[in-house]
This record gives structure tokens, C-alpha cells and sequence, in this order.
């Protein structure tokens, strides 16, 4: 495909995964949709550049830049932009000139820096938290939910429904095995939510064509 994501778990709490990819012999590629905002920056032609991606409710198609390497990270449910609403980001996104935020300039980061780069973002209040605690209405806290990730819990858990059952398709799993594992109704309900949030037919995720995506697809839990 020319394009490889990989991805990594990361010691911190502020953190969902960090992910890295190069580009190669790719100009375009299919996006997932993401409960997750997030920080990418990339190389090109020896130059840096930096931006913030926001959550995405639906997959769609995104531009490479060509011979480009990126480092990324997404950031756990729950944490924000202190100066910017989440609700602005999604399906959208920031480009950070100089990597600048909130008034502070900050060094890109190297794929094993990323942990140092968000501990001084947190020590900086440019990225924040709100932990919904305490005997509060439910809707109070979809509220905060939705103020604190520019989404609702109900879209969130169809979009990390939907990435766990692409990820399990293409590790070969049955179709049939997956509706029961990860709660469909059927493989219509099945093939309806791959093709909104992944851009992909279970067939494609077996057989691993459709071109470039932008899914770790070798993260396969199929126990």
C-alpha cells in the first residue's frame, strides 16, 4: 500500500496511543473516523511542520504529502485544548505555524519524546481534563462529555465499536464471529457502520485492499 501505520501504548494517562508512518509512492489515503483528537507532525523535503487533528465521525479521504514521515499522538477520551473547543475540531483540524500553542513554542518531538512533549503541555495548562466525578445528572455529564470531546458518548462508542471490528476482520475473523463480538445486530448493521466510519467492506479488511489507511490493522487481538 506504501503507507504503514504503527502504533504504541504509552505509559501516560493523558495519552491513547502514539503512532508513527512514512509515505511512500502515496498521495492520498483513507482516514477513520477517531474518537480522539490529536497532535501530528511531519517531515517533508527537510522542513518541519506541525498541526492538531481533530476527532472524526466518519471516515473519509486525506491528502499525503509525498516522501513525507509523521509522528502523532492521540490523546486519551476526556483531555482538550484548553484555548480551543473541542466541538470546533471535529471533523477538522489546526495547522500550528512554528508549533505554537496557547502562547508557547515547543519543540517537535522525535517518536520517543512524545511523553516529555505532553508532560509539559500539562505543566503549561495547554491541555486539560475534565474528569466528570461526583453525584451528577446524566445529563450533566453528556454535557461535559460532549464539552470536553466535541462528541457524544453514544458516537464514541460506535466509532471504537467499528475500529475493533475492522481490526478483527482483517485478522481474519469471520464476519459472522464478529457481529457476536463485538455487538451488531447483523452483517448488514456490520457493513453499514465499516463503510461510515472506515471506508472499507469487510471484504477489503480480509483481503487488505483499498489502498493506503489510516488503521494500525497489524494491532489484531483475535483471541
Amino acid at each position: 500500500m506504501g503507507l504503514r501505520f504503527t502504533t504504541r501504548a504509552s505509559d501516560s494517562a493523558w495519552i491513547d496511543t502514539v503512532w508513527t508512518c512514512a509515505a511512500e509512492r502515496v498521495t492520498e489515503m483513507t482516514s477513520v473516523a477517531t474518537a480522539c483528537w490529536g497532535l501530528v507532525f511531519w517531515e517533508q523535503d527537510g522542513r518541519s511542520f506541525a498541526g492538531v487533528t481533530g476527532p472524526e465521525t466518519r471516515s473519509g479521504v486525506a491528502p499525503v504529502p509525498e516522501g513525507a514521515s509523521f509522528v502523532g499522538v492521540e490523546f486519551a477520551v476526556g483531555t482538550s485544548l484548553r484555548t480551543v473547543p473541542m466541538a470546533r475540531l471535529v471533523d477538522s483540524g489546526l495547522e500550528l505555524p512554528g508549533f505554537e500553542l496557547a502562547g508557547c513554542r515547543f519543540e517537535v518531538p522525535g517518536a520517543d519524546d512524545v511523553e516529555a512533549l505532553v508532560a509539559r503541555l500539562v505543566r503549561e495548562g495547554v491541555i486539560v481534563r475534565d474528569p466528570v466525578v461526583g453525584p451528577v445528572s446524566q445529563r450533566t455529564v453528556e454535557r461535559r462529555f460532549r464539552a470536553a470531546t466535541g462528541l457524544t458518548q453514544g458516537a464514541v462508542r460506535q466509532i471504537l465499536r467499528a475500529r475493533e471490528a475492522a481490526t478483527l476482520l482483517a485478522g481474519g475473523v469471520p464476519a459472522g464471529d464478529v457481529v457476536m463480538r463485538t455487538g451488531y445486530f447483523d452483517e448488514p448493521h456490520l457493513a453499514r457502520a465499516l463503510q461510515r466510519y472506515v471506508g472499507r467492506t469487510a471484504g477489503q479488511l480480509r483481503e487488505g485492499a483499498g489502498g493506503a489507511i489510516a488503521l494500525d490493522l497489524d494491532q489484531l487481538v483475535t483471541s
